[in-house]
C-alpha cells in the first residue's frame, strides 16, 4: 500500500505545483466571466503590438543561438585542443558568466555600454563632448548583451564533450589519409553535435524568457516577457494570458527543433579521456592563441570589471572625466551598515535557502521513487519535475498569481498574493528541475549490487537508504541544491511580478537602487550578490557527480 501511496501522492503534489497553474492560465485564456469565449485570442491575434513582440521573441531567440554558438564553439576548440600560455586561466574566466545572476550582467552592460558608461565616458572625454555618443538600447543592445552572456552554455556543454573525445579517432582519420582540416570536420563535428544541440536549446529557452535585458534596454522593442507584464499591469488578463500561453507553445516549439538539432548521442565516441591540446612548435603560434584567447575574454568580461569599477565610485565623482575623479569603499560599508540596505540580502537568502532546501527533499523522494525508468509513474513523475525548466519564469509568475489568488481548498488554491510564501513558492517550482535531473541520473548510476546485498545482510527499506543511498548521493544532492539556491538569489523576472513589500529581493534593490540615482551602491549590491553566487556555484563544482 505505501509502496502505492508514495508515487501518487508525489505525482499529486508536482501536479499541484507544476501543472495546475498552468492550465489554469489556459482555462482563463479562453473563459471570461463563467463563459467560454475566443475574445482575448481574437484580440492577441488582431492586435500588431502582440504579432510583433512574438515575433521579435522569435527572431531574438535564433539570433542569440547562431551568435552566441559562433562565440562559445570556436572558444570552447581553442581551450580544449590547442596548448598555449594560460589556457587553464582563461577557460575558468570564460565561464564566469555562468555565475552571474541575470539582472547583474544586464546591470554591468549599463555601466560599460550605457549613455553614462565607462566607454561613453571615455569617448566624451577624448572628443570634449557634453552628450553621450550613442544610446544603448534598443534589439541591438539585447542581442549583443544575449549573444555576449549565453554563450557560455555552447562553450561549456562543447568543453565537456571535448574531455571525453578519444584523440585516436582524429589519429585513424589521418592515417587514411585525411588531412587534419577534413579529420575536424567530419570526424570532430559530428561528434560534437548533441553538444551544439544542448547548447542550442538552453540558449534559445533561456532567450525566449528573457526579461531583464529587453526590460531595462529595450526601449520601444517589445518581446513577449516584457509584453505579458505590461499588459497584466494594464489591466488586460485574459490578453495578458494568451501571450503567456504564446510563450509557452514557442518555448516548447524551441525545445523539439534544438532536441533534433542535437541529434542523439554517437556510442564509441570516447573513452572519458581528453585530448591532449595541440603542442605548437613555433612560439610565435602560441603567442597568437594566448592573445587571441585572452582578448576573447578581456572582451567578455569587460562589462563585469566595469561593474566592480563603479562600486568603488562616490556619488558625483564620475560626470564628465574619463575616469573617476574619486575613490571610495563607503559603498560597500553602507550595505552592511544600514539595515535597511541590508535587508533584501537577507531577504533574498532565507527565500532562496528555503526554497533550494525543500526542492531538494522533494526531488530526492521522486528520484528513490523513479529509480526505475521502465516503470511509467517513473517517467510521469520526470516530465513533472522537467516541466518548469521548458517554461519561462514569468510564464510561471503569472500562473502561480493566477492559482494562488482565490480561495478553493478543494481544488488547492489558497491566497498567497501579498504573503511571504509565495515568492519562495515560485522559487521552489523554478528550482525543481535543477535539483531533480541531477539526483535522477544520479540515484540510477548506483550499482544495484549495493542494495541487494544490504538486503541479504538484513538490512530494511528505510536502513538501506539512510546508511547506503543518501550518503552516495549527498554530493551531488549538496551541489544541485546550491545551484538551485542561486537561481533563486538572483532571480527577477519571477521576482518582479511577485514581490511584496516585505520580500523585496535584493534584485528589485538593484534596480531601485539604480532609478534612484545610487549607481555606486546598485554596483555595490551586483558585485556582492555576484560573490554569494560564486561560492554557492563553486560549492557545486566541488560536490562530484555520478557518473
Amino acid at each position: 500500500m505505501l509502496r502505492r501511496g508514495v508515487p501518487l501522492l508525489l505525482l499529486l503534489l508536482l501536479a499541484w505545483l507544476v501543472v495546475e497553474p498552468l492550465a489554469l492560465v489556459a482555462v482563463d485564456a479562453v473563459r471570461e466571466n463563467g463563459t467560454w469565449t475566443l475574445s482575448a485570442v481574437s484580440a492577441f491575434l488582431a492586435e500588431p503590438n502582440e504579432r510583433l513582440a512574438a515575433w521579435n521573441s522569435v527572431w531574438l531567440a535564433v539570433a542569440s543561438v547562431v551568435l552566441g554558438a559562433c562565440i562559445g564553439v570556436p572558444l570552447a576548440l581553442l581551450i580544449g585542443l590547442v596548448d598555449f600560455p594560460g589556457r587553464r586561466v582563461v577557460g575558468v574566466l570564460l565561464a564566469l558568466p555562468a555565475v552571474l545572476p541575470p539582472l547583474v550582467g544586464v546591470v554591468a552592460y549599463l555601466f560599460l555600454y550605457g549613455e553614462s558608461g565607462l566607454l561613453a565616458h571615455l569617448v566624451m572625454a577624448l572628443t570634449g563632448s557634453d552628450s553621450p555618443p550613442w544610446r544603448f538600447e534598443g534589439a541591438g543592445a539585447v542581442l549583443l548583451i544575449h549573444a555576449t552572456t549565453m554563450y557560455v552554455y555552447t562553450y561549456l556543454l562543447v568543453r565537456g564533450a571535448l574531455a571525453s573525445f578519444d584523440p585516436a579517432l582524429i589519429e585513424a582519420a589521418t592515417s587514411l589519409g585525411a588531412s587534419r582540416g577534413r579529420a575536424f570536420r567530419t570526424v570532430v563535428l559530428p561528434l560534437l553535435r548533441p553538444a551544439i544541440g544542448n547548447g542550442a536549446l538552453l540558449t534559445a529557452l533561456t532567450s525566449l524568457a528573457s526579461f531583464s535585458a529587453p526590460y531595462v534596454f529595450g526601449g520601444g522593442f517589445r518581446v513577449l516577457p516584457t509584453q505579458l507584464v505590461s499588459t497584466r499591469l494594464n489591466g488586460d488578463v485574459a490578453v495578458a494570458m494568451v501571450e503567456t500561453l504564446a510563450l509557452v507553445a514557442l518555448s516548447l516549439v524551441a525545445l523539439q527543433l534544438a532536441s533534433r538539432l542535437g541529434g542523439p548521442a554517437t556510442r564509441g565516441a570516447g573513452k572519458g579521456i581528453a585530448p591532449a591540446p595541440r603542442q605548437r612548435r613555433s612560439a610565435l603560434s602560441r603567442l597568437g592563441f594566448a592573445a587571441a584567447a585572452w582578448i576573447a575574454a578581456g572582451w567578455l568580461l569587460l562589462p563585469h570589471l566595469s561593474l566592480f569599477l563603479v562600486s568603488m565610485v562616490p556619488n558625483g565623482a564620475w560626470n564628465s572625466t574619463a575616469l573617476p575623479t574619486a575613490w571610495t569603499g563607503k559603498n560597500y560599508v553602507t550595505l552592511v551598515a544600514d539595515p535597511s540596505r541590508w535587508r533584501p540580502f537577507g531577504t533574498s537568502l532565507w527565500m532562496a535557502a528555503l526554497a533550494a532546501g525543500v526542492a531538494a527533499v522533494l526531488a530526492l523522494a521522486v528520484a528513490v521513487v523513479a529509480r526505475d525508468p521502465r516503470q511509467r509513474v517513473s517517467r510521469w513523475l520526470e516530465r513533472g519535475l522537467a516541466l518548469p525548466w521548458a517554461v519561462p519564469g514569468t510564464v510561471y509568475a503569472i500562473a502561480l498569481a493566477t492559482m494562488f489568488s482565490r480561495l478553493q481548498p478543494g481544488a488547492g488554491r489558497f491566497v498567497l498574493i501579498g504573503t511571504l510564501w509565495l515568492l519562495p513558492l515560485a522559487y521552489l517550482v523554478r528550482g525543481l528541475p535543477v535539483v531533480g535531473r541531477s539526483l535522477v541520473a544520479a540515484i540510477r548510476a548506483l550499482d544495484p549490487s549495493l542494495d541487494e546485498a544490504a538486503a541479504s545482510l538484513g538490512a530494511g527499506a528505510w536502513r538501506n537508504f539512510a546508511t547506503i543511498t543518501l550518503p552516495l548521493l549527498a554530493p551531488v544532492l549538496a551541489g544541485a541544491a546550491a545551484l538551485a539556491f542561486v537561481t533563486g538569489l538572483g532571480d527577477f523576472m519571477t521576482s518582479v511580478i511577485l514581490y511584496t513589500y516585505d520580500t523585496r529581493p535584493v534584485s528589485l534593490e538593484i534596480l531601485g537602487a539604480i532609478r534612484d540615482g545610487e549607481i555606486g551602491i546598485a554596483a555595490a549590491y551586483g558585485v556582492v550578490l555576484t560573490l554569494l553566487s560564486a561560492a554557492a556555484f563553486l560549492l557545486s563544482e566541488r560536490s562530484p557527480r555520478a557518473a
